[in-house]
């Protein structure tokens, strides 16, 4: 099984990444990832993907649209911002940040009628460990810029 996911990662990322923006290339190598430190079965896989992607989703809008424009205007108007007003954004932030754990909640409560708490633990830890690995290519790519 790993060995068929490294060969298909392989070929997606050599062959089918010039025309897809980068955002899908990283969708895909997440899946493939996650596929396979949970050690997913097909019916597994079936169930828990557009679970998983609808959560993806929701979480991606509470993060890009409410907490972004929030880091925005603080950015922006860090030197000028009220006391008033700085107390506005962080109800909102903390607001937001209950969003995304009651949305945690509830796909653990989905996930658990799909696969084992075991590959509910491991999920997050392999969640984890992704963006780890993205943000080093990151900082990798960033460094053989220069």
């Amino acid at each position: 099984m790993k060995y068929t996911i490294t060969i298909i990662a392989l070929l997606i990322t050599t062959f089918g990444f010039s025309q897809q923006s980068k955002r899908e290339r990283i969708e895909a190598l997440k899946v493939t990832y996650i596929t396979e430190k949970l050690n997913l079965t097909e019916k597994e896989a079936q169930q828990f993907w557009p679970i998983y992607n609808a959560y993806d989703d929701i979480t991606d809008k509470i993060k890009y649209n409410e907490l972004k424009k929030i880091h925005r205007e603080v950015r922006e108007n860090s030197e000028t911002l009220s006391e008033a007003r700085a107390s506005e954004l962080l109800n909102q932030v903390m607001a937001a940040q209950n969003k995304l754990h009651e949305e945690k909640i509830k796909l653990n409560t989905k996930l658990k009628k799909i696969i084992s708490p075991k590959k509910i633990i491991l999920l997050k830890i392999a969640e984890e460990d992704f963006k780890k690995r993205l943000f080093e290519e990151w900082k990798k790519r960033g460094k053989n810029k220069k």
